[in-house]
Order: structure tokens, then sequence, then C-alpha cells
């Protein structure tokens, strides 16, 4: 897929795959419509359309209800995509910490309060930068395994995930260790080490 039309899908990706604000919902999806008018036909252009129209149908809290119960209560569905090989441990931490160089090496700011490895995040600088979509090459097995789950639960967000694994290539299908996170869930912390809290965006900078 060329880069161009790659930015477009992960631009729509980030706006479909974030929590619903009631103040922009309407205006964000009808600008998603108009990226997607810009793509050629093709199953990442349909993907991120179905995924559109389903959200359309829907008002702001029945959308934000749905995302609530979709992301926020399915530990095996984060959108936090270090999350499924770190758990809250502070292996994690460090990773964050890494991921949130990048941002900065790429001069693109995080909300606050925002973590850097937030899949929505981590497509908005895709779209913007060649090293957000080196990032998510390096979480491939997190994005399959949360395709994986979406799949699994016939759920209405799986084919915009796959269209963004469509837009980066062949590496979207969960591998081995992705299999193992589906099947034990992301890791707890080791016995001794004390409670670990994954930093905040504060923190990171």
């Amino acid at each position: 897929m060329k880069r161009a039309h790659a930015s477009w899908v992960f631009s729509c990706a980030s706006v479909l795959l974030s929590y619903p604000d009631e103040a922009s919902f309407e205006a964000d999806l009808a600008a998603v419509a108009g990226t997607l008018g810009r793509l050629p036909t093709g199953a990442a252009r349909s993907g991120l359309e179905h995924c559109r129209q389903w959200l359309a149908g829907m008002s702001p809290l029945e959308a934000a209800a749905t995302y609530v119960e979709t992301f926020d209560l399915r530990r095996q569905r984060s959108l936090y995509l270090t999350y499924y090989r770190y758990g809250d441990t502070r292996d994690r931490g460090a990773v964050l910490a890494e991921l949130a160089q990048s941002y900065r090496a790429a001069g693109f700011p995080l909300a606050p309060g925002e973590l850097p490895d937030f899949l929505p995040a981590l497509l908005e600088l895709a779209a913007a930068h060649p090293r957000g979509q080196a990032l998510l090459v390096e979480h491939k097995d997190a994005l399959g395994s949360l395709r994986a789950e979406l799949e699994g639960a016939g759920s209405p967000y799986a084919p915009a995930v796959a269209s963004v694994a469509l837009a980066l290539g062949p590496v979207g299908r969960p591998g081995k260790a992705a299999a193992r996170w589906r099947e034990d869930g992301p890791p707890s912390e080791r016995v001794g080490l004390g409670q670990a809290v994954p930093p905040t965006l504060v923190a990171l900078r």
C-alpha cells in the first residue's frame, strides 16, 4: 500500500478506535468519511467504512458505552499494546519510556495523560511519521492478538483493526506469543518487586 494511503488508513482507524467524544462525535465520523473517500476501493477501506457506519448508527452515549464494554472491561482486548507482553510490570515502564522517546524524536506531542502505547496515539504517529508505522510493526503480535479477540467476539471494531494490519503489510496475524497471551492473559508483577505503576506522561517526559 502506498505511504499516503496507509497514512489515511492509520488516521481513520485512530479516530474510530478512540473513545467517542460527545461534542465532536458526528464531526469526527464525517471527517473519517471524507478521508475514506480518498482511499482506493479495497478491503482496508471497506473495513474502516463498516466500522464507521456502525458507529454512525449509535448515539454518542451508546457508542461510549459500547467502547467501554469492548476495550476497558476486557483485559485481553486492551488498546495499550505493551500490556499484552508485559502486563502491569516494571518491565513495561521501561518500554513505555522508550516509546515516549520515539514520539519526542519524531516531534509528535502526546495528549496530557496519554500513554505512548495507546493504539490510537500510535496510529496518529504512524499517520504523520514513518517511525510510527515501524513501532506498530514492532508490536505486531499485540495488534494481532487484539484483532483475533475482536474477531472472535464478532465486534464491528475488528474490521478497523484488520484494516490497520492490511496497511502494515503481512504482519497482522498473531504469532505464538500472541496465542499465549490470549490463553494466559498479560503477566503480573514478579513476587518481591512490589506493585508496578505504569508511568504517566508527565513521568515519561
